[in-house]
């Protein structure tokens, strides 16, 4: 299922991060601020336990997590992902995957994982901005249910139809949460009108 999550917020960040014009530090401050919005619809039915508290006055119920999420950002793009949803749930579990898109193919390559098994039957956040082709993101959801996770969302800042449809077609389970749905691909699989290569507008790796 696509959820494209509406706001009058989200719509002026992804504004700045689309402007060619906007630096490293403003793309990767509005990212995480965009990414924060996000966190809240796509954590809403967390499950949550009940515990006793203490106030200066007195005992009254409160609650915790049962499971805290795993974040699973893709190299490296997903990164500036991570710092919004840990500003909502600080101690969150950030495993890793490292993956990169042969140009030639368009196909997805898998170059480095960390996730932590033993976490399967939490929730699981899969993070990368730009979810174009659905390629990546499909390597990336077999993966994560090879090592047993069961509960995955996928996270994404602009996304491309035939990414949606992809995904939908490997895995109907998972629900992809956007901010955008952009018009398609071009010629060499970039999102129109996108925001550009997101790893190299994050850390100032663009090339002259």
């Amino acid at each position: 299922m696509l959820v494209v999550v509406d706001h009058p917020l989200i719509k002026v960040h992804i504004t700045v991060l689309r402007d060619h014009m906007t630096g490293t530090d403003e793309f990767r401050s509005r990212l995480t601020a965009l990414t924060r919005l996000l966190a809240f619809p796509v954590l809403q039915d967390l499950d949550i336990i009940p515990m006793t508290v203490t106030t200066p006055l007195a005992q009254t119920t409160g609650y915790k997590l049962d499971k805290v999420p795993v974040l699973v950002p893709v190299l490296r793009a997903g990164l500036g992902m991570v710092e919004g949803f840990r500003d909502v749930v600080p101690n969150t579990v950030v495993s890793h995957l490292g993956m990169y898109r042969d140009h030639h193919t368009l196909k997805p390559i898998r170059y480095y994982s960390n996730f932590p098994t033993s976490y399967h039957d939490h929730p699981v956040i899969l993070l990368d901005p730009m979810l174009a082709t659905g390629g990546s993101a499909v390597d990336a959801l077999d993966y994560l249910k090879q090592e047993g996770a069961q509960n995955i969302r996928v996270v994404s800042i602009i996304s491309a139809p035939e990414g949606i449809k992809k995904v939908d077609e490997c895995h109907p389970d998972v629900n992809v949460f956007t901010a955008q749905l952009d018009e398609g691909l071009n010629d060499l699989g970039y999102i129109l009108p996108g925001l550009g290569d997101a790893g190299d507008r994050q850390f100032g790796t663009v090339l002259d």
